[in-house]
């Protein structure tokens, strides 16, 4: 599961030329890459949890605690299909 933000009707001005618009918006965390990332994409990763503790963790934790689950996975957890 990528780690990521989603906020609904979010009103502003995204393009001069559209005007005012309300949209969902939606994003996800990148952080440095792992091993296997890198070879493909030196600059960043999704963030991405494995264990259901950290999904709640960063559904139901302050930022103070759940900032910490921004990290690369550990080398050798991915594996690169051809």
């Amino acid at each position: 599961m990528f780690a990521g933000l989603w906020v609904s009707e979010w009103t502003s001005i995204r393009r001069l030329k559209d005007g005012e618009t309300t949209d969902d918006l939606y994003g996800f965390l990148t952080t440095e890459p792992n091993s296997e990332v890198a070879e493909i994409h030196p600059k960043a990763m999704p963030v991405i949890f494995v264990e259901p503790a950290e999904w709640e963790t960063w559904m139901t934790a302050a930022w103070s605690e759940a900032k910490a689950l921004q990290r690369p996975l550990p080398d050798g957890t991915l594996t690169r299909l051809p």
